[in-house]
């Protein structure tokens, strides 16, 4: 096989070099930029494994932190705006930044508003999407963490599943104690800088509770990953060459949106660390 690729690869390069040259009609397409910005649920909604405790995100003191945050961002110049919300086909348009005003900076503490919403508005972005997938019917459960645990007991796996849960709750215990003294550029850092704080490490260690042709660590990973496939196709659907996005998502999605705009053709992944540096002021 390599010795006809490297066959293939000589006759195009002779072909070119006996031929005139002939200019291409067909101009390289302009990129996507993706920045994934990954955050703590500000809100404190409670829906994961293991959650942190989180600060009243509406105190002056953090709402100047997040507006710091937004106008760091917004030198990105971001020309889409896309959320973690379910919304209506083929268009994809989130409703909620639709009946937005700057007063319900006050009262909703969600980053989906605090950031999202908060960008689009100071510079007039109108093209904001929510592209979050959940199952309908007919439809797989995208995190099926319940049989992962049915079977760890059924096989006497409990302690090491539960031992693994324990190490995320203590992990998320921890950033809840680092809030003080912790402006809100910089929490989002640790979010953002490829530590354990957004590691798929819980996903790729469920493989060791697989036995046989029982294999439910091996489904919850590549449900995981559909769903965070299906996001990011929403997202291409709704995007066009040149546009520049800033996705704000939980944290736990960010190394597989990332992995998608860094291999997905036309687009690239724009880091959001400098931009949390500077509203920090590092």
């Amino acid at each position: 096989m390599k010795k006809i690729i490297a066959a293939l690869v000589f006759a195009a390069v002779s072909a070119c070099a006996t031929q005139a040259p002939v200019e291409s009609s067909i101009a390289e397409p302009e990129t996507v930029q993706v920045m994934v910005l990954g955050s703590f649920h500000m809100g404190n909604p409670g829906q994961d494994v293991a959650n942190a405790e989180i600060e009243n995100m509406l105190t002056d003191k953090r709402q100047a932190e997040i507006a710091a945050v937004a106008e760091a961002l917004a030198e990105f110049k971001p020309t889409v705006i896309a959320v973690e919300r379910i919304t209506e086909a083929p268009d994809y348009i989130d409703p909620k930044f639709q009946a937005f005003t700057p007063e319900m900076l006050k009262e909703n503490p969600d980053e989906r508003t605090q950031i999202g919403y908060r960008l689009a508005n100071e510079l007039g972005v109108t093209r904001v999407y929510g592209v979050d997938e959940q199952p309908s019917d007919g439809e797989p459960d995208y995190f099926p963490f319940g049989e992962l645990m049915a079977h760890a007991e059924a096989t006497g796996q409990s302690e090491a599943l539960q031992t693994q849960i324990e190490d995320i709750q203590q992990l998320m215990a921890d950033f809840s104690g680092m809030q003080e003294g912790n402006s809100v550029a910089e929490l989002l850092m640790m979010f953002n800088s490829g530590g354990e704080l957004s590691s798929p490490d819980f996903y790729y260690r469920t493989f060791y509770f697989d036995r046989g042709e029982a294999q439910p660590g091996a489904e919850l990973q590549a449900y995981w990953f559909m769903r965070n496939a299906k996001i990011f196709s929403k997202l291409v659907q709704v995007t066009k060459p040149g546009d520049r996005v800033v996705i704000v998502y939980g944290a736990g999605h960010k190394f597989w949106l990332d992995h998608f705009a860094e291999n997905t053709p036309g687009f690239t992944r724009v880091d959001p660390l400098p931009y949390l540096e500077k509203a920090a002021g590092e």
